[in-house]
C-alpha cells in the first residue's frame, strides 16, 4: 500500500513542475510584449523630456518616470535567456521580473492620473483666481507670503501691473514688509549689486549657457536678445530689495518689448520712476492679528493676556510686520512677567521715525530676551555671511563645535537653531530630506535670515572698539581700503633713509586685532593685496570671495590658535585657490570648508579632524600632490565630499587613515570607484554615497566594517550589485537604498541580519522594499518608505 504522505509530496512536486513548465511555455509571449510597450514608450518618453525641459519642470519627475519605462537591461538579459533553451527551468523566474516591472508600471501609472487630475486643477485654480500669466518659484522666487492688513493693495498692484504704459513699478515700503511674493524672473539686488551675476543669473533661469560676458554693456545687450527669445508670453522681472543709488542700473533693465514690465521692492521710492505702491506700517487691528498669529495667542492658549497689555506691545512695534514677527515669538509661551518687562523696554526707548535705525532699536529688545549666553552669541554669528545668502547649518555646527563647546555632532547646535526659529530669528530650509532626523545628518540644511535681522547681528559684533571686537567682520569692496589698511613692507622714503643711516630696521606698526572671529568679505575684482594684520587670536576665520582667483592672507601663518577656517565663493564661477601652504604651521587647526574653488595641493595639517569639500575641484589636493594624503591629514575622523563633478574615484591613500569615522561623497555624478581597500577603515561608523549616478559597486570589503552603523547609498542609480558578505555588517542600524533602480537582487548573506540583537533600519522605495520581502519574518528587520520631498523654496537667491 503506498504511503499517504509519500503521494502528497510527489503531488505537490508535478503541481510545481507543471506550474514551472507553463509559466516557461508563456514567458515568450511576455517578453513580446514588454518588447512592444517599451518600443510604443521610448518616442512618448522623449517628447515628454523635451516638455518638461521647456516649462521647467523639476528634473526628478522625469527620473521617476524613466525609473518606471526603462526596462531594456531587463529585455536585453530576457532576450539572451530566450535564446539558450538549455536554460528553459529559468524562464519562469524571469517572466516573473518581466511581471514584476510591469505591475510597477501600471501603479505608476495609476498615481499619474491622479496627480494629472491634481494638475489640472491647480491650473485651472490659478486662472479663476489670477489672469496674469505667471511661473511661480522656479524662477527664483520666493515663498507667497502671507497678506495681512495689505489684501487691497496688493490687488491693486495686480491690476496696475496689467495696465498698458509705464513699464517700471516701484513697491516700496519698510523693511520686513512682504512687499512681492515673486511671478516669472526675481533676482535680488541688495546693497553692492554686480550687474554681470544678476545677468548670468537670469541666463540660468531660462536654462540658457551662462556667458563670460566682456563689460556691462555686452551683458545687456546679450540679456535683451534672450528676453526677445523667450518674450512670446508677457514677462515679468522683479527687481527686489533695490538700494538707494541703484537707479541707473534698473533703467538698463528696461527694453522695447510688448507685456514687459519692471517690479522693483524698495525701503525707499524713487523719483525717477512713478511709485506705485507705498506699503505704509499696519494700522492698529492687522498688527494685533499679525502679533496673536506669531505668538500663538488664541483661545486654546494657557491663558489670556490683558487686551491692553498686547495693545501697548503692538503699538511700540510702529506697524513693522518684521518686528512685529519677531518679538511675537520672543514672548510665545513665556511667563507673563516677561510680557510685563518687554512692555517696559520697548516704552523706555525714545520713538524715532520707522526706520532701519529704529527697527534695530526695536528688534534689541528680543535679543536681550535670549538667556542663554551661547545662544545670543550664536545669532550674532549670522553676521559673517553675505546678505541674501544661504549659510549651511554644517559651517554652523564646525564654528560653534569650536568657540563654545558645543559636541561635533551638532545635537547642542540644532536646539539652538530651533530655540531661534521659534523666535523668528531665523527660518530654516532642507533642501532634500534624505537621512531620517535622528541621523543628525544636516548637510542639505539652510539658514536664511531677514536682511534686517543680519544687520542687527553685525550692529551688535561693532559695539566695542575695531581693534577690541570679539567678531571682527570686514567688508571690502573694489580697490577701496580702510584707513587702517597697512600693506607689509609698505614704508616712505625718509623710513628707509632713517633706517639706513641708523642701522636699524624700521617696520611698520602691525595692525593687532583681538577678535576671536575674523570675517573678511571681498568682492569679484579684490586682487589679494593682504594688509599686514596681526589677528593671533582669532580662533575662526571665514573668508567670503568672489574672484577667479584668490589667495589666502600671509598673516594666516600668524594665527596660531585658529581652529576653523571657512571658505567659500559666492561666484559664478570656481576660484583658483593659492597660499595654502600657509595652513601648514597650524597645528590647533581642526576644522576646513571649502566651496566652490579649485582644492590646491595639500600641506600637512596633523591635527586636521574634519574636511569638508563642496562643489569644488579636487583633481589637484588628490591627484597631483606630491604629498601621501595620509601623511598630510593622518588624525582625520570626518571627509565630506559634496558636488565635485571631477571626483572620478577616490585615492586608496584615505584608507591608510584609520582614524576616520565618517565618510560622505554625495552627489559626485561622475565618482565611480571606491577604493578596494576600504575595510581598512577599522574605525568607520559611518559611510554614504548617495546620488554617486556612476557608482556601479561596492567593495567587497565593506563587509570588513566591523564598526558601520549607517550606510547610504540612496540614489546609487547604476549600483547592480551589493558585497557578497554584507550580512556580516552586524553593527549596522541603518541601510539607505532609496532610488537603487538597478538592483534587483540582494546576496544571500543579508539572511544573517537575522541574528542582529538591535533593531535596523532598512529605508528605501516600493522597488527596494520588494527585495526584502522575503526576510519579512526577522524581527528587527524593519522596512520604511518615506514620503521624500524636494524643496525648491532655497533656490531664491542661491546661486550654484
Amino acid at each position: 500500500m503506498a504511503d499517504p504522505l509519500s503521494g502528497i509530496v510527489v503531488g505537490k512536486i508535478v503541481n510545481q513542475t507543471f506550474e514551472t513548465v507553463k509559466n516557461a511555455r508563456d514567458f515568450g509571449p511576455t517578453l513580446e510584449k514588454s518588447i512592444e510597450t517599451s518600443k510604443a514608450l521610448d518616442p512618448l518618453v522623449e517628447q515628454i523630456k523635451g516638455y518638461n525641459y521647456s516649462l521647467g519642470r523639476p528634473r526628478e519627475e522625469i527620473e521617476r518616470l524613466e525609473k518606471y519605462t526603462d526596462n531594456k537591461e531587463l529585455i536585453r538579459k530576457s532576450k539572451k535567456l530566450s535564446l539558450n533553451l538549455w536554460k528553459f527551468l529559468l524562464f519562469s523566474g524571469q517572466r516573473a521580473k518581466l511581471l514584476k516591472q510591469y505591475e510597477a508600471f501600471q501603479r505608476y501609472l495609476s498615481l499619474v492620473q491622479v496627480e494629472n487630475k491634481r494638475d489640472l486643477m491647480e491650473v485651472l485654480t490659478h486662472l479663476k483666481g489670477n489672469q496674469v500669466n505667471q511661473i511661480r518659484g522656479l524662477y527664483g522666487a520666493p515663498q507667497e507670503p502671507e497678506f495681512i492688513g495689505m489684501v487691497k493693495q496688493f490687488n491693486e498692484l495686480k491690476v496696475e501691473l496689467m495696465k498698458d504704459g509705464a513699464s517700471v513699478l516701484v513697491l516700496t515700503g519698510l523693511g520686513g514688509s512682504g512687499k512681492f511674493g515673486g511671478n516669472i524672473f526675481f533676482v535680488t539686488i541688495s546693497e553692492t549689486p554686480i550687474l554681470k551675476s544678476i545677468v548670468k543669473t537670469l541666463f540660468e533661469y531660462c536654462k540658457h549657457p551662462v556667458h563670460d560676458f566682456i563689460n556691462d554693456e555686452d551683458a545687456i545687450n546679450r540679456l535683451g536678445n534672450l528676453l526677445r527669445e523667450v518674450g512670446k508670453n508677457p514677462i515679468l522681472l522683479v527687481l527686489d530689495d533695490v538700494w538707494p543709488g541703484s537707479e541707473s542700473l534698473v533703467e538698463k533693465f528696461k527694453f522695447k518689448l510688448p507685456d514687459y514690465k519692471i517690479l522693483v521692492t524698495s525701503r525707499v521710492g524713487f523719483r525717477r520712476f512713478d511709485t506705485l505702491c507705498q506699503l505704509s506700517p499696519l494700522d492698529h487691528d492687522p498688527a494685533v492679528s499679525l502679533f496673536c498669529h506669531y505668538a500663538k495667542l488664541n483661545h486654546s492658549s494657557s491663558y489670556m493676556l490683558d487686551r491692553d497689555l498686547v495693545d501697548e506691545i503692538v503699538e511700540a512695534c510702529k506697524g513693522s510686520p518684521l518686528v512685529l514677527k519677531v518679538i511675537a515669538g520672543s514672548l510665545r509661551n513665556q511667563p507673563f512677567e516677561k510680557w510685563l518687562d518687554m512692555k517696559k523696554r520697548l516704552n523706555s526707548q525714545s520713538i524715532l521715525d520707522s526706520n532701519s535705525t529704529d527697527l534695530l532699536c526695536r528688534l534689541q529688545q528680543s535679543l536681550d530676551m535670549l538667556e542663554d549666553i551661547n545662544e545670543k552669541e550664536c545669532f550674532l554669528d549670522m553676521g559673517l555671511f553675505p546678505e541674501d545668502q544661504r549659510i549651511p547649518v554644517t559651517v554652523l555646527i564646525d564654528i560653534w563645535a569650536e568657540m563654545y563647546d558645543l559636541d561635533e555632532d551638532g545635537i547642542k547646535a540644532m536646539v539652538i537653531i530651533h530655540d531661534l526659529i521659534t523666535r523668528n530669528f531665523i527660518n530654516v530650509i532642507a533642501t532634500r530630506q534624505v537621512a531620517t532626523k535622528t541621523d543628525m545628518y544636516y548637510n542639505n540644511h539652510y539658514v536664511m535670515l531677514h536682511d534686517l535681522l543680519r544687520e542687527l547681528a553685525i550692529h551688535q559684533s561693532k559695539g566695542e572698539p575695531f581693534e577690541q571686537r570679539k567678531r571682527l567682520i570686514i567688508d571690502l569692496k573694489g580697490d577701496t581700503r580702510p584707513d587702517w589698511w597697512v600693506v607689509p613692507n609698505q614704508q616712505g622714503i625718509i623710513s628707509n633713509w632713517y633706517s639706513f643711516i641708523t642701522g636699524m630696521l624700521v617696520k611698520q606698526k602691525q595692525l593687532k586685532v583681538a577678535a576671536r572671529i575674523l570675517c573678511i568679505s571681498t568682492d569679484e575684482i579684490f586682487s589679494s593685496d593682504w594688509c599686514d594684520m596681526q589677528p593671533d587670536k582669532a580662533e575662526v576665520l571665514v573668508l567670503n570671495l568672489r574672484s577667479d582667483q584668490y589667495s589666502l592672507p600671509d598673516f594666516t601663518k600668524k594665527m596660531r590658535k585658529l581652529k576653523v577656517l571657512i571658505v567659500t565663493n559666492y561666484g559664478f564661477s570656481r576660484s583658483e585657490l593659492t597660499k595654502f601652504e600657509l595652513l601648514g604651521s597650524l597645528s590647533n587647526l581642526k576644522r576646513i570648508r571649502l566651496e566652490k574653488v579649485s582644492v590646491p595641493c595639500l600641506c600637512i595639517l596633523k591635527n586636521l579632524r574634519k574636511l569638508s569639500l563642496h562643489m569644488c575641484s579636487t583633481n589637484n589636493a588628490f591627484e597631483s600632490c606630491s604629498i601621501q594624503i595620509s601623511d598630510a591629514m593622518p588624525n582625520l575622523v570626518e571627509l565630506s565630499i559634496d558636488y565635485c563633478n571631477d571626483l572620478i574615484k577616490l585615492p586608496g591613500e584615505f584608507c591608510k587613515i584609520t582614524t576616520l569615522k565618517k565618510l560622505s561623497i554625495t552627489n559626485c555624478h561622475k565618482f565611480s570607484a571606491m577604493p578596494q581597500d576600504i575595510g581598512k577603515l577599522v574605525n568607520l561608523e559611518v559611510l554614504r554615497l548617495c546620488s554617486c549616478s556612476d557608482l556601479k559597486e561596492i567593495p567587497e570589503s565593506v563587509a570588513d566594517l566591523n564598526k558601520l552603523r549607517c550606510l547610504d547609498i540612496s540614489d546609487c542609480v547604476t549600483l547592480h550589485i551589493l558585497p557578497n558578505n554584507i550580512g556580516n555588517l552586524q553593527k549596522l542600524e541603518k541601510l539607505y537604498m532609496k532610488g537603487c533602480s538597478n538592483l534587483s537582487e540582494l546576496p544571500d548573506s543579508v539572511i544573517n541580519f537575522g541574528n542582529l540583537k538591535h533593531e535596523m533600519q532598512v529605508i528605501c522605495d516600493e522597488e527596494g522594499s520588494a527585495l526584502w520581502e522575503h526576510l519579512s519574518n526577522i524581527p528587527k528587520l524593519k522596512i520604511y518608505m518615506p514620503k521624500v520631498e524636494h524643496n525648491l523654496i532655497w533656490l531664491h537667491g542661491i546661486r550654484s
